[in-house]
């Protein structure tokens, strides 16, 4: 029984794998070269040193603290700070990753066509006749409804995918860095993006971010990347040696997070000229990792002095093998934020606040009648979208924008409380990397203050281009949460 327990737990690989599913982005890389060049590195550099290795080092602190509580973030901001301070805090998280999930049920098919026809024909998919969107918004309901039944078999089955994710993740940066090796040494240490000064690494050669507030928006874009660290907190109790391995597992993920961006932006501007491959309609924020990755396979052909029709065929396997990894990576994401998050808010907060069975636990140590009600409400999501028309998609975007700082504001819960967390000395704590409370307490306000910025010039942002009501909505969003959770804590604790 012994021996079952403990193949069950997650190991430090695992762990790290699963930290690098759940946060590592490999379109952020391509993403971030296509609007700033070169000159996203420095920022993603500020972002990792301003918000990211910090905040690791914060949740790395929490969870070997609280090694021994089931409830994650939640359970670290109640013994804290109090618990209706954790509990707005983790709704409003929690809500958010309903609608990535919502999200992702729709745009996952976009990998899983380039690796099968080599190009994104989402567009032309129908099912009984019916409109590509409306067979998208099926498919997703599938898709979430599959994630549920694997998930509710236990967390050895939810490891197995996020592992394959994690690897596949991995070795899409392989593939990016040593592309991007050959390439330079074929070309005899010739860059496809000139580096002419150090201005390169300021400058964008996207004329629509040469302007400060949109290389400020920047900034914020850097640090939404690093996104996610937190999820993985609720698994602490079911991490091997804990104490040890969660802190260790964190700070190695963080590291090699931090400097697997800003290489892979490098990266990516010695086989991509960016005046000659990223200009035109034809790229976009959804596409521009498979233009990237198509272009190092067309490139590293071309350098081998291979014909133009091997060099197109080696440029279209390369961005099948993106398909295929994207695909893996975000299925392993999507096992990950579908059980993490819920986990942390049914087993973290006591469980009269919910309704009937709903906290329930099952023997496999699932919340099984919550997993179930949030597979409803992501399905019921997934298809009223599909098939509600214009409004739907105009309802849904609205409800992206409401989400996009609300997942973020509970950065600043955390941080906020980890500043009460290191002076209450009856908090046991095993593992320190701010031994100086003072210091502890600086850094506690420049990372609080980092994604404070960043939140504010999110809001701010779109009402400077006269866009007035997505910076109503996305102030709307953190009050409409807050005040559901104050609700539900009210109701649930007069019980």
């Amino acid at each position: 029984m012994e021996n079952t327990e403990k193949q069950k737990k997650l190991t430090l690989l695992t762990l790290i794998l699963m930290i690098f599913t759940s946060v590592f982005g490999f379109a952020n890389m391509p993403r971030s070269y296509y609007l700033m060049g070169y000159g996203a590195i420095p920022w993603f550099i500020l972002g990792a040193i301003t918000f990211f290795i910090p905040y690791a080092f914060m949740m790395a602190e929490y969870g070997a603290a609280f090694k021994d509580e089931k409830g994650g973030i939640y359970s670290w901001m109640e013994k804290s700070v109090g618990p209706k301070f954790a509990f707005v805090g983790i709704f409003m998280w929690y809500a958010s990753y309903i609608i990535w999930m919502t999200n992702i049920c729709s745009t996952i098919w976009i990998p899983l066509s380039n690796t099968i026809f080599g190009v994104d024909i989402t567009s032309t998919w129908s099912l009984l006749g019916l409109s590509s969107t409306k067979t998208i918004g099926i498919l997703g309901s599938i898709w979430v409804t599959v994630v549920f039944l694997i998930s509710k078999k236990g967390m050895s089955k939810i490891t197995k995918f996020t592992s394959i994710g994690g690897i596949a993740c991995a070795l899409l940066n392989v593939v990016l860095i040593v592309g991007a090796c050959i390439v330079l040494i074929l070309n005899k240490g010739q860059l496809a993006e000139q580096i002419t000064s150090t201005m390169s690494f300021v400058n964008s050669p996207n004329p629509a971010y040469s302007s400060t507030s949109s290389m400020l928006s920047f900034l914020v874009f850097a640090i939404f990347a690093f996104g996610g660290i937190e999820a993985v907190g609720g698994l602490v109790d079911q991490t091997e040696n804990a104490e040890k391995t969660f802190p260790k597992g964190i700070t190695i993920a963080a590291v090699v997070i931090s400097i697997g961006y800003s290489l892979g932006i490098f990266c990516v501007g010695v086989f991509t000229k960016w005046s000659s491959v990223l200009v035109g309609d034809n790229v976009n924020m959804a596409n521009v990792a498979y233009v990237v990755m198509n272009n190092l396979g067309f490139t590293l052909g071309n350098s081998l002095g291979l014909s133009n029709s091997i060099c197109i065929q080696m440029g279209n396997w390369v961005a099948r093998f993106v398909g295929l990894s994207m695909f893996l990576s975000l299925t392993g994401a999507f096992f990950t934020l579908s059980y993490a998050p819920l986990k942390q808010l049914i087993e973290g907060t006591p469980a009269k606040l919910w309704p009937g069975k709903m906290a329930e636990i099952d023997e496999s140590g699932m919340p099984i009648n919550a997993m179930i009600i949030q597979t409803i409400i992501v399905v019921v999501m997934v298809l009223l979208i599909s098939m509600g028309g214009k409004n739907a998609k105009a309802f849904f975007e609205m409800l992206i924008l409401m989400t996009n700082v609300a997942m973020t504001l509970p950065y600043l819960f955390l941080s906020t409380a980890f500043i009460s967390f290191k002076k209450k000395d009856s908090i046991l704590k095993p593992f320190v990397v701010f031994k100086n409370k003072n210091i502890a307490v600086i850094v506690a306000v420049i990372v609080t203050a980092t994604v404070g910025f960043a939140n504010i010039f999110t809001i701010i942002e779109p009402s400077l281009k006269g866009d007035y009501t997505s910076t109503i909505v996305m102030i709307a969003g953190p009050v409409v949460f807050t005040i559901l959770a104050l609700i539900i804590h009210y109701i649930g604790s007069k019980k």
